[in-house]
């Protein structure tokens, strides 16, 4: 535990350097991507956000727009077109063939990439987060802080034969979850999700679902999930962990404590804490985690 303690506090200074060295060495294939720009975006999930910022936007009016499963606020919902995918997924694969530095997205994917270290937090994934999913998740998830996302944590991971075929059941450090499917093409795979992590039943009920090509599922981040293996191909996800630090201030989601505050780089884990001069600092999840 000690030795895992340790790891888990040099990722922060080591990610860091990684950015660095990323930033001055990597030669971009699609240096278009990393600035989100509507184009990039489905028509029909610009026409949620139009909705669900209007002034009369309410619960009931955007679940016409989306396709929900059972009872356990999943949501899926157009987000990019298949023309971004294309590019993004290949930008991946140039990164991934380089000889860059890469971390791990976490403990439980092997193969990804950390979108803050390829320099795409600041011109895309917080625009993105702020401008489109904010409005949409303040809707559907006023409970879990959805109308004060306030940080994140955004990755790809990917799946094929040969390297990472499935992910075992977890739960996400995270207020509200976007897990996007960019490509390519694969068989089988599909998620399923279970209970809430803090309202587990003796038998819990599964409930499996497809991924679709350039579409996305919005869910709490504390739902018990995980991916079957896929059967051929490759898979490429976006997943972007959404964070209120007004929520996990209180509690942290994955000890269900107080939090213990370190300091950190960037947003580290999404916990707050007024400094004395009163402006606000970003600190790391609590040590364990």
């Amino acid at each position: 535990i000690e030795a895992e303690v340790n790891r888990r506090r040099q990722l922060i200074q080591q990610s860091v350097k990684r950015k660095a060295i990323i930033s001055e060495c990597y030669k971009r294939k699609h240096p278009e991507v990393y600035t989100l720009q509507d184009s990039f975006l489905a028509p029909d999930f610009l026409e949620i956000v139009r909705y669900c910022t209007s002034p009369d936007a309410h619960l009931h009016g955007l679940l016409r727009y989306l396709e929900s499963f059972s009872d356990k606020r999943i949501y899926r919902l157009p987000v990019f077109t298949e023309e971004f995918c294309q590019a993004f997924v290949d930008e991946l694969e140039n990164f991934e063939q380089s000889d860059m530095p890469k971390g791990r997205p976490n403990t439980m994917n092997n193969y990804g990439v950390l979108l803050n270290e390829l320099g795409m937090d600041e011109t895309f994934i917080t625009p993105l987060r702020e401008k489109y999913l904010r409005p949409i998740t303040a809707l559907l998830y006023p409970d879990v802080g959805g109308a004060c996302l306030d940080s994140h944590k955004a990755f790809v991971v990917k799946y094929s034969l040969h390297e990472d075929l499935d992910l075992s059941s977890h739960y996400d450090n995270a207020e509200v979850t976007l897990n996007v499917s960019l490509g390519k093409d694969f068989t089988e795979g599909n998620l399923y999700f279970g209970d809430f992590s803090q309202d587990p039943t003796p038998v819990p009920k599964y409930i499996e679902i497809e991924h679709v090509g350039a579409q996305g599922l919005l869910h709490r981040g504390g739902q018990i999930h995980g991916a079957l293996p896929i059967a051929s191909g490759e898979r490429w996800n976006l997943i972007v962990w959404m964070r209120s630090s007004a929520i996990r201030n209180q509690l942290c989601p994955m000890c269900n404590k107080k939090p213990e505050l370190v300091e950190a780089e960037g947003f580290g884990d999404g916990f707050t804490e007024t400094l004395k001069d009163d402006v606000p600092g970003t600190v790391n999840l609590c040590s364990l985690w």
